[in-house]
């Protein structure tokens, strides 16, 4: 027995001991796993989590915002002790009503084919849309990447897809946003009256309720001249016309102006025809030289830079800047610099200046003697330009021989394609473009020739190639026509409803790269015309899709399409009619337009060429007969000119070479007076003793009355030279106006008679 109660009592107490040993480890695995996890769900931010351990067990509870936070914290606390220890006892808050999610269809266009991207409800059918995209569009693939969402259609929903749809259809290369109730699209227009016509369109295309808002983008426009004015007066600083050629250049442009005092937030037009890539150098110290001065203006056309700063600038300053300003500019640019003086009293403001401009039209300005000078100097000017706007006056101030002057000025400006002449009582000055690479001699020279020797001038021209006849470059009309003749005559074609061309078009390629080497400076758009089979959404598409691969084709061959843009007419302007298979096929079609008369400028113009100097002799005086220096009578007998009664002394006769003999009073040839330029009736002007060679040849001009002498008059017939392209709106006028002046002046037509 005492055995056997050993025995027990041992393994009693070895079993008491056992049973301490196991309570005290799950102990402390208990106490550990609690403060683990309770160390990783408090380190993450899981504080609401209540954690319990039984064992090896831990048991996790409390309340997870939302289903994610909860498997959250699970992960979380995997983290600390193995995972299948974990009870997942937590439950989750209940949600509110979900709010739908933002739908939006983001759709992408361009030659590739149309691309949408986005979130739109589960219940709109997707298939249709896409239908009536591949129905309505030439779109040569259409690539579905939506997403759909189980949420009701919102308001306004289907209203924004049927305008975003009609958007596509506008827009080669676009980016169309559409939301429930807005449309936003941002595409880029091949010109900007197609610009003009997709914002119209979309306007009127907006249902009720639905916001839209366009970014659309066209070329810059042609601008020439190329010209900025910017001045400083009573009224502050401005501009008066703005050009820039890039953004970078408008920016610093617009600084500059900021700079100078413009308030506000000025404008500048981007635009093409720069003369030189460096426009912005030429633009921007021109407009510090003028708020250097702080009075004054400067006007840039082309390459031709004018400072001109008020009377009371100091000269030095004036000097000082102009002097700066020239040292700054890059080398294309020519700077006139001038400091207005204030007018003599005694001669009045003696100024005369005529603009021409590429169109043909000349505008003048300025006073004359009188009353018969302005009807001569009007009439002159409308017999060598297209059209004039007049503002001349009379001015009896004006110094003598001020009208010979201004008609020499005249024409010399008109040898010039567009330019300016200012006419003073010391200088003349004359500016411009030309298509003659020897203007600048062919001005001297009929300077010499009108005004005879000691007449100072200063000529500062361009030479332009485009303009330049004996190169025989086509202008824009003809490039286009012959364009279009190569079309009309080539067997390029389609593929059926698709814009990929058909069979090899390297032939005519060809002939229009030929034609291009002349004309790639023209903007000129390419137009795509279907017939009238198909809805009209899908014919627009595909003609614009037919003109820009072809436009493509074109740049793919070698071809500078710069300047040239694309556009889908679709069945609008039909040719023939559509009920034939041969009209359809005439109205399938892609015609070339001319969208500017005006080249851009590929290259910049050269330098002008610059000469000054004085007026030689441009003739030798032809001398009277021997025996005749004085005594009119015997002046006359020789040269069958009439002398005014009472003239004792009879001048010589010389001016420029023309190939017509001098008339005399009977209609025969006056001896030794073959050279001798006629007169004009009716015109009278008081010149200076030495200006009567160059006003024997300045027409027109018949008294000379400080001399007392009478020229002869030319009787016309059809060897009489005329001034080249006269108007023939203004042939009228002048043969009324001729005959108002004999009316007027009985006594000098009896005279010519």
């Amino acid at each position: 027995m005492s055995t056997a109660i050993a025995t027990i009592t041992v393994l009693g107490g070895a079993a008491g001991l056992c049973w301490m040993g196991a309570t005290a480890g799950a102990v402390f695995i208990e106490r550990e796993s609690l403060a683990e996890v309770r160390q990783a769900l408090n380190g993450s931010g899981y504080d609401w989590v209540q954690v319990q351990t039984d064992g090896l067990q831990v048991r996790l509870s409390g309340t997870a915002p939302t289903e994610v936070e909860r498997f959250r914290a699970m992960t979380q606390a995997g983290t600390a002790v193995d995972g299948n220890r974990i009870l997942d006892e937590m439950t989750v808050a209940a949600a509110d009503a979900l709010t739908p999610p933002d739908f939006k269809i983001e759709l992408l266009r361009n030659d590739d084919g149309i691309s949408l991207i986005g979130l739109v409800p589960a219940s709109m059918d997707r298939g249709a849309l896409l239908r009536e995209l591949r129905g309505e569009t030439a779109a040569p693939k259409i690539t579905d990447l939506l997403e759909g969402a189980d949420h009701p259609v919102p308001p306004l929903w289907d209203e924004a897809i049927r305008l975003g749809l009609g958007a596509t259809q506008l827009a080669q290369r676009a980016k169309i946003s559409i939301s429930p109730g807005a449309v936003h699209v941002t595409a880029l227009a091949d010109s900007a009256r197609e610009k003009a016509r997709m914002e119209s369109d979309l306007r009127r295309a907006a249902p009720a309720g639905v916001a839209l808002s366009t970014d659309i983008s066209a070329p810059r426009p042609v601008i020439a001249p190329f010209t900025l004015r910017f001045l400083i007066d009573d009224d502050g600083a401005r501009f008066d016309a703005c050009s820039a050629d890039d953004e970078e250049g408008r920016d610093r442009i617009l600084a500059a102006a900021i700079q100078a005092g413009v308030p506000g937030k000025p404008g500048c037009t981007l635009g093409l025809g720069a003369p030189t890539p460096v426009w912005a150098d030429a633009a921007v110290p021109a407009i510090e030289a003028v708020a250097a001065l702080g009075r004054g203006s400067v006007t840039i056309s082309d390459a031709d830079i004018a400072l001109i700063a008020p009377d009371g600038i100091a000269q030095d300053r004036f000097d000082q800047v102009a002097r700066q300003l020239d040292e700054a500019l890059p080398d294309v640019f020519s700077l006139h610099a001038e400091l207005e003086k204030p007018a003599a009293v005694d001669q009045g403001p003696a100024e005369f200046m005529a603009t021409r401009t590429a169109d043909g039209k000349v505008s003048i300005r300025g006073g004359l003697s009188d009353a018969r000078m302005l009807d001569a100097v009007d009439s002159f000017a409308r017999s060598r330009f297209f059209g004039v706007e007049s503002e001349l006056r009379s001015d009896v101030e004006v110094p003598a021989g001020w009208t010979v002057k201004v008609i020499a000025a005249l024409e010399a400006l008109s040898g010039l394609e567009n330019g300016a002449v200012t006419v003073t009582p010391g200088n003349l000055r004359l500016s411009g473009t030309s298509g003659d690479p020897r203007a600048v001699d062919q001005a001297a020279a009929v300077l010499s020739q009108r005004l005879g020797a000691g007449s100072k001038y200063e000529l500062s021209i361009r030479y332009d190639r485009r303009l330049d006849a004996t190169l025989g470059l086509p202008d824009g009309e003809e490039c286009v026509s012959r364009l279009n003749v190569v079309m009309s005559e080539s067997e390029i074609g389609f593929e059926p409803n698709r814009s990929t061309i058909a069979g090899d078009p390297s032939e005519t390629l060809d002939k229009l790269a030929a034609i291009m080497i002349d004309c790639a400076d023209f903007q000129i758009e390419a137009g795509g015309h279907t017939d009238s089979q198909g809805s009209a959404g899908f014919n627009a598409d595909l003609s614009r899709a037919r003109a820009q691969t072809l436009v493509s084709a074109m740049t793919d061959a070698g071809i500078d399409t710069r300047h040239m843009t694309s556009r889908g007419y679709g069945e609008s302007q039909p040719i023939a009619t559509n009920d034939t298979e041969e009209g359809r096929e005439a109205n399938r079609r892609i015609e070339f337009r001319l969208m500017s008369p005006i080249a851009v400028r590929s290259e910049p113009l050269p330098a002008p060429a610059v000469r000054e100097g004085v007026t030689t002799e441009a003739l030798a005086q032809t001398a009277a007969p021997e025996g005749a220096t004085a005594p009119a009578e015997a002046w006359q007998a020789a040269s069958g000119v009439v002398a005014r009664p009472g003239a004792t002394d009879a001048p010589v006769a010389f001016g420029p070479v023309l190939p017509l003999p001098l008339i005399g009073t009977a209609g025969h040839v006056a001896p030794g007076s073959a050279g001798v330029a006629p007169a004009t009736l009716g015109v009278s002007e008081q010149v200076e003793a030495g200006m009567a060679g160059g006003l024997a040849g300045a027409l027109p001009i018949l008294d000379i009355l400080e001399e007392n002498l009478t020229l002869p008059v030319l009787v016309a017939d059809e060897n009489t030279p005329r001034p080249a392209r006269r108007p023939a709106e203004n042939e009228a006028a002048e043969n009324g106006a001729a005959g108002n002046g004999a009316e007027e002046d009985p006594e000098a037509g009896a005279e010519a008679q």
